[in-house]
C-alpha cells in the first residue's frame, strides 16, 4: 500500500515544475504535474493528491478560479478538503485574504526560497492530517451518541416492562422475591438519576465544544492575519 505523500505541482514555468519535482521526489514524495488549470483539474481527479502546490497565475485558468472550483463544484466534492499551497508573484495582503477566503491553506511569494515550501508543506500536510483525525473522532462520537440513546431507550422500555409485570403479581408473592423487585426498582431509580446527571454533564461539554469546521476556519483566518 502506497504510504508515501502524493504533491500535485501546477504551473506554467517548466522550470518551476522540474525544480520541485526533482527535489521533491528525492524527499520521498510521489509527484505528478501541470502546467495549466484545466489540465490540474484533470490530473486531480486521475491522480488525487494530498496536497496541491499550485501557481495563481497561468494562462487559461487561474488558480484562485480552480480553488474554487475544487471547493465548491459538486463534481469536486470527493477533493473539497485536498490542501492548496498557492505561489504567486504578488505580496499583497489583499490578494492573500482573497485566496485564504477561496479555500487556500497558505501562500508562497516568489522568488522561491525551498527551504520555506518544505517547511511550509510539511507543517500544511501535518495540520491537514490533525484535521482529518479530529473529523473521523467527531464522527465516531457522534456515532456513539447514537448507539448509546438507542441503549438506553431499550434499557428503559425493558426496565418499564418488568417493573409492571411485578407490580401485576400482586402482594402474596413470595417476600424473598418481593425484597428482589424492590431492590431491582430502587437500582432502576438510581440508575435513572445517574443517567440524568451524566446526559446534563454531556450537554454542558457539547455546549462549549468547536466544531472542526470552525478550528478549520479559524486556522484559515489566523494564517491571513
Amino acid at each position: 500500500m502506497e504510504t508515501r505523500k502524493k504533491i500535485l505541482i501546477v504551473d506554467d514555468e517548466q522550470i518551476n515544475v522540474e525544480f520541485f519535482d526533482l527535489m521533491l521526489s528525492k524527499l520521498g514524495f510521489v509527484v505528478e504535474k501541470a502546467a495549466n488549470g484545466r489540465e490540474a483539474l484533470e490530473k486531480v481527479k486521475e491522480f488525487t493528491p494530498d496536497l496541491i502546490m499550485l501557481d495563481n497565475i497561468m494562462p487559461k485558468m487561474s488558480g484562485w478560479e480552480v480553488t474554487r472550483i475544487l471547493k465548491n463544484d459538486p463534481e469536486y466534492a470527493e477533493w473539497h478538503d485536498v490542501p492548496i499551497i498557492m505561489f504567486s508573484a504578488m505580496d499583497d495582503v489583499k490578494d492573500k485574504i482573497e485566496g485564504f477566503e477561496l479555500g487556500v491553506d497558505d501562500y508562497i511569494t516568489k522568488p522561491f526560497n525551498f527551504s520555506e515550501v518544505l517547511a511550509r508543506l510539511r507543517s500544511v500536510l501535518r495540520n491537514h492530517e490533525l484535521i482529518d483525525q479530529l473529523k473521523k473522532r467527531e464522527s465516531r462520537i457522534a456515532l456513539q451518541e447514537q448507539l448509546n440513546d438507542k441503549l438506553l431507550a431499550y434499557v428503559e422500555l425493558v426496565s418499564e416492562q418488568f417493573l409492571s409485570l411485578c407490580n401485576r403479581t400482586g402482594p402474596s408473592q413470595d417476600p424473598e422475591f418481593s425484597k428482589g423487585v424492590e431492590a431491582c426498582q430502587l437500582e432502576y431509580s438510581r440508575l435513572q438519576h445517574k443517567i440524568a446527571e451524566l446526559q446534563e454533564e454531556a450537554k454542558k461539554l457539547k455546549s462549549r465544544e468547536i466544531a472542526v469546521a470552525s478550528l478549520e476556519n479559524e486556522l484559515r483566518k489566523a494564517y491571513s492575519e
